[in-house]
């Protein structure tokens, strides 16, 4: 039987501390934790995080015999015109790239830019300070032993499955890589899950997952944040995976064709979503167990 490792994503668990969220996974039967590093949230770590905070959770990790995967830090503008802004968001991440060797952690999600729907880039000059800054943190990331993965998210430069292969090829570095999302192409309008897939796997290094159902027959959507959209603007409702419209079972197989073999995050969205979905150790349980049920069937 295939059997892919889950990791539980803190985003889901915003009742908890990172302690409690690690107990919580392994409670569950859950394999890693990918941590947000965010100030201000309670199911994270602090941007400047010290180094007696760090020694806590990785305690606690290996206490649980729970994997720290992933770090999911919320800088965007490396893309930005503006130097000083730039280098103050590759300096963030150059913190985060030391908190993941310090937890042993492998990935770091990345936001490839800022870059609403209404922004243009005519001369393509943000393009260019994208791929500049991916070089340069690529590097930093080699020496630390960690892979930076830039998710398929709205309101960056990867919003499709075309647009994040065409970064991560002009990038073509090995420790900078794809963050496959297909609820957040399913929801932006992007490819489906077989054109993404046959798009963009060979760079694919991590895998988000989720669920959700469109509020209604108008699947248009136009949001102006980057790390989740404003109420109003959102255009589907968040589900426990297994009880959406994204088609996981044949998701996993197609990716299990292509040969990848690496991590499942469940990004489990109660943070952002709260009445859309129960308390993780219910939702995200069953979330787990539905992905353990699909690995039943992997040919």
């Amino acid at each position: 039987m295939v059997k892919y490792k889950i990791a539980g994503h803190t985003m889901g668990t915003p009742e908890y501390t990172v302690i409690e969220a690690i107990q919580l996974f392994h409670n569950i039967g859950l394999d890693g934790a990918e941590i947000v590093v965010q100030d201000n949230y309670k199911c994270g770590i602090p941007t400047e995080c010290s180094e007696e905070k760090l020694q806590e959770v990785r305690r606690k990790a290996e206490e649980m015999g729970i994997k720290i995967i992933a770090l999911t830090p919320y800088n965007s503008y490396f893309n930005s015109l503006d130097e000083e802004v730039r280098h103050k968001e590759l300096e963030g991440i150059r913190k985060v790239i030391g908190y993941a060797k310090y937890l042993g952690a492998k990935y770091i999600r990345i936001y490839a830019g800022n870059y609403a729907a209404t922004d243009t880039d005519s001369d393509g000059r943000k393009k260019e300070k994208l791929i500049e800054s991916m070089k340069e943190l690529g590097e930093d990331a080699k020496a630390a032993g960690v892979t930076l993965v830039m998710e398929n998210h709205f309101n960056t430069m990867t919003v499709s499955a075309r647009q994040s292969m065409d970064v991560a090829e002009a990038v073509n570095h090995p420790n900078v890589g794809i963050l496959y999302d297909q609820a957040n192409l399913t929801f932006t309008l992007q490819e489906d899950y077989e054109e993404a897939i046959a798009i963009q796997m060979d760079r694919v290094k991590y895998v988000h997952v989720k669920d959700l159902d469109f509020k209604s027959e108008n699947h248009e959507f136009i949001s102006d944040e980057v790390s989740h959209p404003k109420e109003e603007d959102r255009n589907v409702v968040t589900r426990i995976v297994g009880q959406g419209c994204i088609k996981w079972p044949k998701i996993l197989q197609n990716m299990h064709d292509k040969g990848y073999d690496g991590w499942l995050s469940l990004e489990y969205e109660r943070r952002w979503h709260p009445d859309d979905i129960p308390d993780a150790r219910v939702g995200m349980k069953e979330s787990a167990d539905y992905l353990k049920k699909c690995f039943e069937k992997l040919v």
